[in-house]
């Protein structure tokens, strides 16, 4: 889904550096995500069930 893809290029130019391994494990679980859910955590149209995933989901709303 190309919103998801916009989203996720502009978090990693902006936060690549500095992810952690935490950080590296947590996108790739969101990535597991089928395309629309994943839009639905970013759009804040859902929150992830996982709270471990909720700063990095806040992160990327904010981008």
């Amino acid at each position: 889904m190309l919103e998801n893809d916009l989203v996720l290029a502009r978090f990693l130019d902006a936060e690549g550096a500095r992810l952690t391994d935490d950080d590296v494990a947590q996108l790739d679980a969101l990535l597991d995500l089928s395309d629309n859910a994943l839009w639905d955590l970013i759009a804040g149209r859902a929150e992830p069930v996982d709270a471990r995933l909720r700063p990095l989901v806040e992160r990327l709303r904010s981008i």
